[in-house]
């Protein structure tokens, strides 16, 4: 039995040739995927480290999949040329065409992405350039799927001529429906470009410590339109990302992981600070947590009644400079009250009796050292 590219097997239907040569195309380019898989499964465990490894399970479906349907349409396309003139063949085999490259782009923007963040890991203490990666490719990523939907939308829609017409006409009367749609996409488009201007100069990145709308948290996910920060009590503030753009925010872990902690205490005037200080190098001394980097005990601000003692310490991250703060409170408040039960916050009066001024605290119980924290005067 002959065969005639043109004509098929002699003595059969023209489809039942065009079919074989189908299916012999769609078998080669499997197994030609089969061995490419091998071969990247091969390379990836004996030349490469696992930090540059790619999944190569993220291959199975575009290689199994896409790669033999697309030689088989290429191979009906050379057997029987006038395919391309039956127009409802035609435009199914480009429409489908169009969804198995559309796919095929997908899977390989995924592998790429999946391969360089696993080089770096977000989960150690200091993950400064981790996330300012993971930050850079998830914006790369959601820009780059945004991008492909896009032209694979308009790629489809130059198939079909009732679509393509009425692009023509939407076009021509672009002068008023133009206007409006400017207007409609004016906040959209604005945070399209946030969303890269942020990209690309990272005044945020994932795990960043924020304070924004008086919450302090986490930049937990950025996408191309908005925001979303991990309060510290696992609440959610979602934010436009252009807000990032236009308004002021504090950013704790700009420029390193690492953080100072504050913690004020308020005490009277006869506290002793130096015997502060010895006490914070012993409770740090005892704790994982401070970095032993930072650690300051001042004497900040006074007021009528109290002064406010600042102290200052520094930690590896900001949860860890949290419960450092806490730590620090806690022990300290222990100290003073323990040690120094008179230096707690007192208010104190002065008390006129038949002409004779003296000294009296307005609480019972404790007693008043001499010294300039007179604040109040009630004639009796």
């Amino acid at each position: 039995m002959n065969f005639d590219i043109r004509d098929g097997f002699t003595g059969l239907p023209i489809w039942v040739g065009v079919t074989a040569v189908a299916m012999t195309a769609f078998a080669a380019a499997f197994g030609v995927a089969f061995m490419i898989m091998l071969f990247a499964k091969w390379r990836s465990k004996r030349h490469l480290t696992a930090l540059y490894r790619f999944d190569v399970n993220r291959l199975k479906k575009p290689l199994y999949t896409v790669w033999p349907l697309l030689a088989a349409a290429i191979a009906v396309r050379v057997v029987w040329p006038d395919v391309v003139h039956v127009e409802a063949f035609g435009t199914a085999t480009k429409f489908l065409t169009i969804l198995l490259i559309y796919w095929l782009a997908l899977c390989a923007i995924e592998i790429v992405t999946a391969s360089v963040s696993r080089r770096y890991d977000i989960t150690v203490k200091d993950n400064l350039k981790a996330r300012r990666v993971h930050t850079q490719i998830t914006l790369v990523r959601r820009l780059a799927t945004f991008l492909l939907a896009v032209l694979t939308l308009a790629a489809t829609f130059l198939l079909f001529d009732e679509l393509r017409g009425l692009g023509v006409s939407l076009l021509a009367s672009a002068g008023v429906a133009g206007i409006v749609i400017g207007f409609a996409a004016q906040k959209t488009l604005g945070n399209l470009l946030a969303g890269i201007q942020i990209a690309l100069t990272q005044p945020i990145r994932l795990e960043d410590a924020v304070v924004v709308e008086g919450e302090w948290g986490w930049i937990e996910e950025i996408t191309l339109t908005y925001v979303v920060v991990r309060i510290w009590d696992l609440r959610r503030l979602v934010l436009p990302i252009s807000y990032f753009i236009e308004k002021p925010f504090q950013n704790w872990t700009r420029t390193s992981a690492s953080i100072i902690g504050t913690v004020e205490l308020y005490a009277d005037y006869s506290l002793p600070v130096e015997p502060l200080r010895a006490h914070l190098l012993e409770l740090l001394d005892k704790t994982d947590l401070w970095d032993k980097q930072v650690q300051v005990v001042q004497l900040t601000e006074t007021y009528p009644d109290v002064v406010k003692i600042r102290i200052l310490v520094s930690a590896a991250d900001s949860p860890t400079a949290f419960d450092l703060r806490c730590y620090v409170r806690e022990n300290m408040v222990a100290f003073i009250t323990a040690r120094y039960p008179q230096c707690l916050p007192k208010t104190r009066a002065l008390v006129e009796e038949g002409g004779e001024t003296r000294r009296k605290p307005l609480k019972p119980g404790i007693s008043d050292p001499a010294d300039s924290a007179a604040a109040v005067t009630n004639a009796v």
